[in-house]
């Protein structure tokens, strides 16, 4: 149908050009099975080498129909020097096949030595960079430690700084407690004290919170007057004396309940 040749066209199905049969007629030599050798994808189409191929092998036809036929001894030595004089043509140009072939595989050789070495310098540099991260870490450590050996050797001198006369103090207890920055209230978790391990210590557990039957007791345990609360409405305050004199504080009141009014 006309979609199916739209959607499949000749040149996708088709694989392989069609080759028919044909037939040779006695006596006569084609020109065209000179190149039956030639398939497609392999010679065919024909490009700048067939088109060379093609007319060297003309050439040689020309040659041969050229040839002195072989009846005396002077067309004899003549025949031999025109087929030493075409061996000598054919060496030459299969030297010169062999000096392009050798040129074309040195440029593949070239390539692959290029695309090797520029695969070992990639190498080469990775190698380099995670030698070079690695030095970097070791240095990064090295200086961690040694800013901790200066802290804690600093550290170390300033307790000394404190006691240098080398006097033994007795522990005052109560300057620990009023000091909230002490050992006692902040110890360090460099002495081996962790204060969130013990953060349970601190925890309020009591039956009657933590349990649905002491709330239930401690409901009735309550007094009512608690539950039931009895609110007063507050007194207005008297701003108006007996003898109609207002007082300073409800001053401002009346004159604005004058002008609302």
């Amino acid at each position: 149908t006309l979609g199916t040749q739209t959607d499949y066209r000749d040149g996708e199905a088709q694989t392989d050009p069609y080759s028919p049969e044909y037939i040779v007629r006695s006596g006569s030599v084609p020109e065209i099975l000179t190149l039956a050798t030639l398939t497609w994808g392999r010679g065919l189409p024909a490009g700048q080498a067939e088109m060379e191929i093609i007319d060297r092998i003309r050439e040689k036809r020309a040659w041969e129909a050229a040839l002195p036929p072989m009846d005396s001894p002077s067309n004899i030595a003549k025949r031999l020097k025109m087929m030493e004089a075409m061996e000598r043509k054919e060496w030459a140009y299969r030297e010169e096949e062999i000096d392009k072939l050798q040129k074309v595989r040195m440029e593949v050789f070239k390539q692959l030595l290029r695309r090797r070495e520029e695969n070992q310098n990639e190498l080469d540099d990775m190698r380099l960079y995670n030698h070079w991260q690695n030095h970097q870490k070791a240095k990064e450590e090295k200086i961690r430690k040694i800013q901790c050996d200066c802290a804690l050797m600093l550290r170390k001198l300033i307790a000394k700084r404190k006691n240098w006369m080398g006097k033994l103090e007795r522990r005052d207890i109560i300057e620990e407690y009023n000091d909230f920055s002490s050992q006692t209230y902040a110890p360090l978790s460099r002495i081996g004290f962790f204060p969130d391990n013990n953060s349970d210590y601190y925890a309020v557990k009591n039956f009657y919170l933590n349990t649905f039957a002491g709330l239930c007791e401690l409901e009735k345990s309550v007094q009512p007057s608690v539950s039931q609360l009895k609110i007063k409405a507050p007194k207005p305050k008297c701003t108006v004396t007996k003898t109609g004199y207002i007082k300073r504080s409800g001053r401002l009141e009346a004159v604005l309940a004058q002008v609302h009014q």
